[in-house]
């Protein structure tokens, strides 16, 4: 693999409100402290650089956030709200380190609301009577919906009116995992970027029908083929997170309890299952039944996180199937590679040089990595994230890749849009009317928002095989 390139594919796409942005930066922050820490031990004899500012995507997000605000009020101070629903006010680190970080601009408040919190006075949506220039809202139009039905959320819808409200709720039609059909469809996918097409896997909506394969073969019934082929495929709800509800061949091996769960619920794609190996590295661990320090094999998971100035930063997670933290997974601290060798021959490095460690050292600064991340309030349910012990590697040229890379999804996700608003994802789009008329209230057109996807990559440090 060329140093610049980066093999695999994206899982799915998030238009709605992308997270991650400051989970990150926290965990840049405890990754560099371990790594001080193991290298104060051994001479790992390499260079690696933790404090790249893409390995801290919230200051892009932030000052995205800022321009929004100049963007509506000029040069006039004003307050930049983050709302997210009541029960996570407290739990949620990255909202409250996200308001926080806002409120210490210069002529700028943040603050972190729920919704229920807005009101209007004097024509204008306002929290405890100061005006709201641009809200950051941490979920997505359905839970909207659902919130405005029992709380009356008038004042936020205003905000949605009036363009406040990021990520644009005219993105939610096409956040939808079904458009993925359209971009793996060669009869329906010629408006879309070269790049974009090469790295979705093949989608379909699933339900009883006739379609068209991987390989264009010609497909007779879609439920019968997913049986038959299930080991390479995987069954997701079209809208949905933290891996709820997703079923993956070869790891979920009961192909009629899948295809089961697909069709009670509704409103699920099959998916071609992308190759396990391609997104696995070994990591070092703790074998504490042994006292030893040993490689394990992990899958992971790489967001892109990106506006329309380019990108904000990276998400690096791992963990089994799927990596999501609501169902196991943890965050990987991430490094960019500046000694002259390849991405494997640095990992194979820093792998084999930390198992080779003492047991009871290795112990301590996995001690200091989960006391840093209670110190940080870095938990989740019992207990601190789990964070990788060695830092995820790749390389500047690789970085620079991924900006064009995601700047064709930019793009596609704009013609995505235009279709919709011409009614070409009809058949495609199923969601609610009174969600529909929210998103047609506030169009995307390209105007200020974080988009995110989620790729399995290898960076050249993956397996080499199953």
């Amino acid at each position: 693999m060329e140093r610049n390139q980066f093999i695999g594919y994206h899982s799915e796409w998030n238009l709605g409100s992308p997270g991650g942005w400051d989970y990150q930066r926290i965990t840049q922050k405890i990754g560099k402290a371990v790594w001080e820490v193991l290298s104060a031990r051994i001479d790992f004899d390499l260079r690696l650089d933790f404090d790249h500012p893409l390995l801290s995507p919230v200051y892009g997000f932030v000052e995205m956030l800022v321009q929004a605000h100049r963007g509506q009020e000029g040069s006039n101070p004003g307050l930049i709200a983050v709302v997210a629903e009541e029960e996570t006010l407290e739990d949620v680190i990255e909202n409250r380190n996200l308001a926080e970080q806002l409120d210490a601009i210069d002529g700028l408040r943040g603050a972190l609301m729920a919704p229920q919190e807005l009101a209007r006075r004097n024509g204008r949506v306002c929290w405890k009577g100061q005006p709201i220039s641009v809200i950051f809202m941490d979920f997505n139009t359905d839970v909207l919906l659902k919130l405005h039905r029992n709380h009356g959320l008038a004042p936020l819808l205003q905000a949605v009116g009036e363009g406040r409200v990021i990520n644009p709720r005219g993105t939610e039609p096409i956040n939808v995992k079904s458009v993925f059909e359209l971009i793996t469809d060669p009869s329906m996918n010629k408006h879309f970027q070269r790049e974009t097409i090469e790295r979705t896997p093949w989608t379909r909506r699933f339900f009883e029908r006739r379609t068209t394969g991987p390989e264009r073969e010609d497909i007779y019934d879609l439920l019968e083929w997913t049986r038959a082929n299930w080991e390479n495929l995987v069954l997701k709800p079209e809208r949905g997170y933290s891996g709820h509800g997703v079923r993956v061949g070869g790891v979920h091996p009961d192909a009629d309890d899948a295809i089961g769960l697909a069709l009670d619920t509704g409103d699920y794609i099959v998916q071609e299952k992308v190759p396990l190996h391609i997104w696995a590295e070994n990591m070092p661990d703790l074998d504490a039944e042994r006292n030893r320090v040993i490689q394990v094999r992990r899958q992971t998971d790489f967001r892109c996180l990106f506006g329309a100035g380019g990108l904000f930063g990276f998400v690096a997670r791992y963990g089994q199937v799927p990596t999501n933290v609501g169902s196991g997974g943890g965050f990987q601290p991430m490094a960019l590679l500046q000694s002259d060798m390849s991405v494997r021959e640095a990992t194979d490095r820093v792998n084999d040089a930390i198992t080779g460690m003492d047991y009871g050292f290795v112990e301590e600064a996995l001690s200091l990595q989960k006391q840093m991340a209670i110190d940080h309030h870095f938990t989740y349910l019992l207990g601190p994230v789990s964070i990788g012990l060695r830092p995820r590697i790749i390389t500047a040229g690789q970085v620079k890749t991924l900006e064009t890379y995601c700047a064709g999804i930019w793009s596609d996700c704009l013609t995505l849009e235009k279709m919709w608003q011409e009614g070409e994802l009809d058949g495609i789009v199923n969601i609610e009317p009174e969600e529909l008329e929210i998103a047609r209230s506030q169009p995307w057109k390209g105007s200020p928002a974080i988009l995110a996807s989620d790729g399995i990559f290898s960076f050249g440090a993956h397996q080499d095989s199953e």
